[in-house]
């Protein structure tokens, strides 16, 4: 008879402060009797997934002996004999400790081991009557004694704030929240692959910004004491990686973070991770065909599908994502179809009128192309489930874009959506200084100081032809992982301090 890892004896309510009472007095036992759980060493030659599968599949046989360390997840005792399963980042296994074979006072000491103990354990694998993979026990090295209980359900910590503030415990409790994030990381491996393939060099440029730049956002701000004046934590990767374009690295990506001091939503964290890939020679095409090759890789690589599906609580299929049918759409089409055909042909005020009688939310002080926007974000781009480039937008949304030859009020960019949300902008950079300038002068309003002198000197001495791209990978995981909120696929989102 085993352990059910389903139902691992859930923890009564008891005081906490007389749990940790209990287990402190444990570890003085231990260290009593000449064991200290912290000064133990043991090296694991197998993962607990490994052993078990291994076993599984006959490429282990019975009777193999394996070493394998981790944390006590469940615990069964049965008088003479006792099961644990011991967990580490690969899964779980079993184990079968006897009293016959341990000898008294060792398994004594077994016995009294707690939920989320760490310990190494050197058996041999065999299958329970029930056909569990399990390891018969040998001997054992506690590693670490954990001073305070597991959460309360063992199998599924669900107190929102908990789960946020204290990521450890989810990631111990909730093993669905662990593969997101293990996901996660290997999303990043694969645009790091994906780029490398194609000959792009990874570049790292300054978090801290005398001015921020390539982007309209509000920033953080710090003071350098050494050099007595502010820094801004960078709001986009941008205009450095013009500045490399410009020395003659001509294919390069860095994947790092940006920060804007901005409210928080289900899509929104003030510290992000972003993806920024320039290439020299390259437009906007050249760039919606990398985007597109980018996001089937990763799928492929980390899904081993290009069906991404969003499954309820119940397991019921509740959105399909087809990553093998890209549709591209036109901006100014896209508006036409869902606030009236005459939109850009009737006046200003006339559009303002229309969109806040459709419901969108729109500023005293916005601009006709921010009131057109409105309408864009609040029913259209939510509506872009299947991955969709949205082109040629206003010139005024994008100031660091070159103007589409066919129609100069717009920019050749695009915006990948995917999932109702943005995944990644796109465009064919603006390389020419004067007309660069000139944008950004307006842009700035007539402060000078939020000019970035260096940026545009740099323009100056020659910038080649480029596409760029950014990706933010946060949203990109949520879409691809099919996670609602963006604090789900980062391992601590920010909260407001306790």
């Amino acid at each position: 008879m085993e352990a059910n890892p389903t139902n691992p004896n859930p923890v009564k309510p008891v005081d906490e402060n007389s749990l940790i009472k209990q287990r402190r007095e444990k570890l003085d036992a231990l260290r009593a009797k000449g064991i200290d759980p912290f000064k133990n060493k043991f090296t694991p030659d197998t993962e607990c997934n490994t052993a078990r599968s291994g076993f599984d599949s006959g490429a282990l046989p019975e009777g193999h002996r394996v070493a394998v360390a981790g944390r006590i997840t469940a615990h069964r005792d049965m008088g003479k004999s006792m099961f644990i399963d011991v967990r580490d980042q690969s899964g779980r296994i079993q184990v079968y400790a006897q009293k016959n074979v341990l000898g008294d006072d060792s398994f004594h000491t077994f016995t009294h081991l707690d939920l989320g103990d760490f310990v190494g354990v050197t058996g041999t694998l065999f299958r329970t009557k029930t056909g569990e993979p399990s390891i018969k026990l040998e001997a054992f090295t506690i590693l670490a004694k954990s001073l305070r209980p597991p959460p309360a359900k063992w199998y599924g910590l669900e107190d929102t704030e908990t789960r946020y503030r204290q990521r450890y415990l989810d990631l111990i409790a909730n093993l669905d929240v662990k593969a997101v994030m293990l996901k996660r990381s290997a999303v990043v491996r694969e645009i790091r692959n994906f780029f490398h393939d194609r000959g792009y060099v990874e570049v790292e440029t300054p978090v801290m910004q005398g001015i921020p730049g390539g982007a309209a956002a509000a920033p953080f701000i710090t003071k350098h004491n050494a050099l007595g004046c502010d820094f801004y934590l960078r709001i986009a990767l941008e205009l450095y990686h013009k500045r490399l374009l410009v020395g003659g690295i001509d294919k390069l990506f860095e994947i790092g973070k940006n920060f804007r001091n901005e409210g928080l939503s289900r899509r929104h964290n003030p510290e992000f991770t972003m993806l920024e890939a320039y290439q020299a020679f390259g437009d906007y095409n050249t760039m919606m065909e990398t985007v597109e090759s980018l996001i089937k890789h990763v799928a492929q690589k980390v899904l081993g599908t290009l069906v991404i599906e969003t499954k309820d609580a119940e397991g019921k299929v509740v959105k399909t994502i087809d990553l093998t049918n890209w549709r591209r759409a036109k901006y100014n089409d896209l508006i036409k179809e869902k606030a009236g055909a005459d939109w850009f042909t009737i006046s200003a005020a006339e559009r303002r009128q229309r969109a806040h009688d459709m419901g969108a939310e729109i500023g005293k002080e916005f601009e006709d192309f921010e009131v057109t926007n409105a309408v864009f974000s609040k029913f259209i781009e939510p509506t872009l489930i299947q991955p969709t480039f949205v082109t040629h937008l206003p010139k005024e949304l994008v100031p660091l874009a070159k103007l589409s030859p066919e129609d100069p009020t717009t920019v050749e960019v695009f915006e990948c959506c995917i999932n109702g949300q943005e995944i990644s902008p796109g465009y064919t950079e603006q390389n020419d200084p004067i007309q660069q300038r000139a944008t950004l002068e307006h842009q700035a309003g007539g402060e000078q100081q939020k000019l970035d002198e260096d940026f545009l000197v740099a323009l100056e001495h020659g910038m080649p032809p480029a596409g760029g791209i950014g990706i933010g990978i946060d949203r990109l995981c949520m879409m691809l992982l099919g996670q609602e909120s963006i604090r789900d696929v980062i391992l601590f989102p920010q909260l407001k301090p306790k």
